[in-house]
Order: structure tokens, then C-alpha cells, then sequence
């Protein structure tokens, strides 16, 4: 009886999705507004809530400045790759979006359900957040520092934070490795 009363936290675990999995999701979706949300998750590691919120005057070359984030500081930077930032540009200048307006004009609600959508076009059951574990999980497994994906990536105040992101290693995965180091 006490050991189930005391039983240990086992952790969640979350899908992993591979990198051919999210590209096929991203390609998939023709709605550039929605590739945009996408892409900006799974590759600047934004949330959701972020996403829904920048607006022009926070976009600075491949920068992106979240105002009042989440972990409470009074702002944040994140790093997006090259090709995002010139789609992101080109979009805010044909959509004519004032730079005190919202680029992405959406619901949290509406938002998720982008997500959701984009995933049912590649046959998976995506959640908003699985993109952003995702740009983790990825820069980890191809070599990048785990304090520069807390830290930059993630913008974790905490290393413990960012582990529990980073998904468990399949066998394939881990011989891969092995091989690299020593074979």
C-alpha cells in the first residue's frame, strides 16, 4: 500500500517527431501564414504564444524580440535562420502589416488549431509544443552544445528545464553516434 502511495514521478513522455517528419509537415502547408507559424516554431523554437504576438517592429534582421515572455524578464531574443527571415520580411511587406500590428492576427485556440491541421496533412496528431521540442531535440542531436540550445534555443533559465525537452535516444540513433565517435 505505501508504494503506491509513494510511488516515483516517472516523467512524461513526448513524441519525438524526426526532422523528415516535420519538414514533410512544413512543405505540406501551402497557407504561407501558416508555414511561417509553423517554421518559426520548429526552427527558432518559438511557443505558440510568442508566435501569435510579435508584430513588425520586433522583427530585426534574423532576430525576433519577444516583449513580456514568459519567463518574466522584460524581453527576449530569438535567432531565426536566414531563409525564415527573408519568407517572414516579404510576408509583412505584401500583407502591408504596420509595425504596431500583429503579424500573425490569430487566437491561442486558432493557432493550436493551425498546428493541428498541419499535422493531420502528414498523418500525425500535432500539438503547438511538439514543434518547439522539436528545434530542440534537433540542434541537440546534431552537435550543438546543450548550453546553447537551453540558452539560445530555448531561452531556459535552467539546464534541468531543457533536458526534460530532449527526447530519448532510439538504438539507430545511439550506434550512429558511437560510430562517429570511434569507428
Amino acid at each position: 500500500m505505501l508504494r503506491k502511495i509513494f510511488r516515483c514521478n516517472r516523467g512524461i513522455q513526448w513524441t519525438i517527431y524526426e526532422k523528415e517528419t516535420i519538414d514533410e509537415i512544413i512543405f505540406k502547408t501551402t497557407k504561407l501564414r501558416n508555414r511561417l507559424m509553423l517554421e518559426l516554431m520548429a526552427r527558432g523554437g518559438m511557443r505558440i504564444g510568442e508566435v501569435l504576438t510579435i508584430m513588425p517592429r520586433d522583427v530585426d534582421s534574423r532576430k525576433i524580440m519577444l516583449r513580456a515572455p514568459k519567463s518574466g524578464r522584460e524581453s527576449e531574443v530569438v535567432f531565426i535562420p536566414q531563409k525564415v527571415a527573408d519568407r517572414l520580411k516579404e510576408y509583412i511587406r505584401v500583407n502591408n502589416i504596420d509595425p504596431d500590428q500583429r503579424i500573425f492576427p490569430l487566437t491561442y485556440a486558432g493557432g493550436r488549431e493551425v498546428v493541428l491541421r498541419a499535422g493531420k496533412l502528414a498523418g500525425v496528431a500535432l500539438k503547438s509544443h511538439d514543434l518547439r521540442r522539436h528545434a530542440a531535440t534537433y540542434a541537440s542531436r546534431a552537435g550543438t552544445p546543450i548550453e546553447i540550445v537551453s540558452k539560445v534555443i530555448l531561452r531556459h533559465a535552467n539546464l534541468a528545464t531543457t533536458q526534460r525537452y530532449l527526447g530519448t535516444v532510439s538504438d539507430t540513433e545511439a550506434v550512429r553516434w558511437i560510430e562517429n565517435l570511434y569507428g
